[in-house]
């Protein structure tokens, strides 16, 4: 049995997580930190609402069996690159690190396909330096995803992520190019719960094809 920490509820993966974990028995609870009300209710879900430039005041919540951390933002939606940084580096390390310091003994993370911290891309740099960063850390388990681009049903879908999810299908139709489909955000939620509940100890970093394998779903 486990008891659960989430940031990033609201986002598209993170509300197939939320979902798939309050009906998971496993899970005998879930406190969620969120910058507003995620709609749920359900006797096993703790919900927080918190300010994320103010972790001092929340902090020491943090404490369980797993946190999985699927906060993000978009370049447009943050309104420029260090605001971006902010959530999407910023935040979950600060989280990551205080649930580390309380014993929370493992950490499951939702990053991106070609994180790496010396990437020319900025999106690529950001997510890279995280995973980093993470892996510093004093957890017994750390479980990264790199998904690569998400499908599924966004409160607002947004016309950029419109046309890259048709050019990242259409390019996994190429051999080549296989490595670059979309998945949908379901089996990633998926993968991040039974990547929780691997007790291997260590490191392990989940590329497309093994995030599909750790779901039990076709590649």
């Amino acid at each position: 049995m486990y008891s659960a920490l989430l940031i990033g509820a609201t986002g598209l993966v993170g509300d197939y997580l939320l979902r798939q974990l309050l009906l998971d028995d496993r899970f005998t609870s879930l406190k969620v930190f969120t910058r507003r009300p995620t709609g749920y209710q359900n006797p096993k879900l703790e919900e927080h609402l918190v300010d994320f430039d103010q972790p001092r005041g929340w902090n020491h919540l943090l404490t369980g069996d797993v946190l999985f951390s699927s906060l993000g933002t978009t370049l447009r939606q943050a309104g420029g690159q260090k605001a971006q940084y902010k959530v999407d580096y910023t935040y979950q390390f600060q989280a990551a690190q205080a649930a580390a310091e309380n014993g929370v003994p493992t950490y499951v993370l939702i990053s991106a396909a070609n994180a790496e911290p010396d990437a020319l891309v900025f999106y690529s740099r950001m997510k890279g330096e995280l995973e980093r960063d993470i892996k510093r850390l004093p957890f017994r388990r750390i479980r990264i995803l790199q998904p690569g681009i998400l499908a599924g049903n966004r409160a607002a879908p947004r016309l950029g992520e419109r046309l890259g999810l048709l050019l990242a299908t259409a390019a996994g139709t190429i051999p080549l190019l296989h490595a670059y489909r979309p998945i949908h955000a379901r089996i990633v939620a998926q993968a991040m719960v039974k990547a929780a509940v691997d007790e291997t100890p260590g490191v392990r970093t989940d590329t497309l094809e093994d995030v599909f394998r750790r779901a039990g779903q076709s590649a």
